[in-house]
């Protein structure tokens, strides 16, 4: 199948594709648009987005046509080629979706290009002609056509839709890099980085790390896109699509660390789900969800990944990456969520989740696969040292899964064969690991973070100030309720997100005061709350204040660490 892409006037915010369709074995054709993307776990209904839908024949006749569904278009080509074209409605701004406007323009493939399901596994090229104001210059993963400009090739619709592209007239590359001789770009929109050679130093240094693990590097050419301000990211099998404020990076230290974290983490994905992957992630069917119960192993030990990594790269300290995972289980343990719902239940049920945010109640009762995943991944990987007498680790089980099923069997595994690699590797039976995967039994973390000389503090103590419960946002005019912890006192006077708060004591609020509540307040203080409700009802809320209890869970090094712990310990830092 061949399309193109046109970007004739970016402001309306349309792209126009054309598609020309040969398939004389055929009297009629359905043709498909994706209902969500691979790396983003929700069905987003990409058809909704298209209009101007037309099917001509040869000599330029109209062709009728239907709507099977409203993700489908039907029409009869007589058995004779066809010119489809449509436009696509881009104006929401994030990694999961296609975006355009004035300056620029991100094509998410699967949100633009129909299919037909018997083509899935078919070439297909994708020529795009760029607004004339533009830069003529196309950042993706695909290859280029030799001699044929801002034209693309993809063996089959799989490897299409896992390579965005990326456009526009504030799009810049920074110097590549190359690690075993394979060339790293960094393509962003409007990136404000100042120390560009450090940042592209680090860069390369997070990529060897990563790529230590496994031990290959099995692509030809990897791009970091860099889209623009936001939050996010979607990983690829030679790219990736973020979204942060490059500008930010070196503002602070925390902020260094966070974006550094991040782009290991989309990164380390290559690995970890585009290719260690668990069988029910791809070859996809793109009509519905793929639900699989092991998004805790391939996000999860992904988020765990993330930081030794950087922390392997010597780009944040031995402190730092105990401090991560202490902040991880706190995130975990502290919410109420891990009374409800197991990791397994949790990456199962994901799908069902609104995609830019879990509602209230749910956000109470469930968890986080990436927490959970990472935390068990910490798990495995010191009980697989331990055992093996540090001869093996989660590395090796990495390498395992990549060499005997990414690269062997071609295919993803099963639950069942995950377990009994891990098993393998480990040289014993792994029940209660995996226990505390798929229920929710209390975890034992003094057992597990001893195997690597560490001790962790899981005493419940009263943290100091008074404690109101809330997060709010600034949204144009208004500070707003972003999220009320469970059982706080917020939630017991019945506050909810969503709420406009109007009046904090008779006083216009701000965010800087209601975060300043817990030093300026005490326990036991009554503060008025007057709040426009979700049904645009006002009332007052008088909310006692209370105190907040929780435990930190912050690893610390035994004083005298046995031979073996101190092995692993200095090993897994290496």
């Amino acid at each position: 199948m061949m399309y193109a892409v046109t970007v004739k006037n970016p402001a309306a915010q349309l792209y126009h594709v054309s598609l020309a369709y040969d398939n004389s074995d055929k009297d009629s054709v359905e043709l498909k648009m994706s209902v969500w993307t691979p790396g983003f776990y929700s069905v987003l209904d990409f058809g909704k987005a298209v209009q101007n839908f037309k099917v001509k024949d040869a000599t330029g006749k109209n062709i009728s046509w239907s709507k099977p569904s409203k993700s489908s278009w039907r029409f009869k080509n007589g058995k004779k080629p066809v010119t489809v074209t449509y436009d696509v409605k881009a104006d929401v701004s994030f990694v999961g979706t296609s975006f355009l406007d004035a300056s620029h323009g991100y094509i998410l493939p699967g949100g633009l290009f129909m299919y037909a399901d018997d083509e899935l596994k078919k070439p297909v090229t994708v020529k795009v002609t760029p607004d004339v104001t533009w830069k003529d210059f196309i950042a993706t993963g695909l290859d280029g056509v030799p001699g044929e400009k801002n034209t693309f090739y993809a063996p089959d619709f799989d490897i299409l839709f896992d390579s965005p592209l990326l456009m526009g007239n504030k799009i810049e590359s920074l110097p590549p890099f190359e690690v075993n001789h394979i060339p790293h770009n960094f393509v962003g929109y409007d990136m404000g980085i100042v120390d560009r050679k450090q940042f592209m130093a680090d860069l390369k240094n997070i990529v060897i790390h990563a790529s230590d693990v496994i031990g290959e590097i099995p692509y030809a050419h990897y791009t970091f896109l860099n889209i623009g301000y936001g939050q996010g990211g979607i990983e690829h099998l030679n790219s990736s699509s973020l979204s942060f404020q490059s500008r930010d990076i070196f503002d602070s230290p925390e902020a260094k660390k966070q974006a550094y974290s991040f782009l290991a983490h989309e990164y380390f994905h290559h690995y970890n789900v585009k290719r260690i992957r668990p069988v029910e992630l791809g070859p996809f069917d793109y009509s519905k969800e793929n639900r699989t119960n092991m998004l805790w192993v391939s996000e999860g030990f992904t988020s765990y990944y993330e930081y030794l990594i950087i922390r392997r790269a010597n780009l944040v300290s031995t402190a730092d990456l105990l401090e991560f995972y202490s902040k991880t289980i706190g995130e975990y343990e502290n919410s109420p969520g891990h009374l409800y719902q197991s990791a397994t239940q949790s990456s199962y049920d994901t799908w069902a989740e609104n995609p830019f945010g879990k509602s209230e109640e749910s956000a109470y009762k469930t968890i986080s696969y990436y927490d959970k995943g990472a935390i068990l991944g910490l798990m495995l990987d010191f009980k697989i040292r331990h055992e093996t007498k540090n001869k093996q680790s989660l590395d090796s089980l990495m390498k395992l899964l990549y060499q005997k099923y990414y690269k062997g069997l071609k295919r993803g595994f099963t639950e069942q064969e995950f377990q009994a690699e891990a098993e393998k590797t480990a040289g014993v039976p792994l029940t209660e690991l995996f226990e505390y995967a798929s229920t929710v039994k209390p975890v034992d973390y003094p057992k597990y973070v001893a195997y690597a000389g560490l001790t962790v503090d899981t005493v419940t103590r009263e943290l100091p100030g008074a404690y109101l419960g809330i997060t709010s946002r600034v949204t144009g005019p208004d500070v707003v309720i972003s999220r009320v912890a469970y059982d706080s006192p917020a939630w017991k006077a019945g506050l909810h997100a969503k709420y406009k708060i109007l009046k904090i004591d008779g006083k216009k609020p701000d965010v800087e005061q209601i975060r300043a509540i817990r030093g300026t307040r005490k326990a036991g203080d009554t503060i008025k709350l007057d709040v426009l409700d979700n049904e645009g009802k006002r009332k007052s809320v008088m909310v006692t204040l209370g105190t907040k209890k929780e435990k930190s869970f912050a690893m610390t090094p035994l004083d005298h660490p046995d031979a073996l712990q101190k092995e692993i310990f200095e090993s897994w830092l290496r």
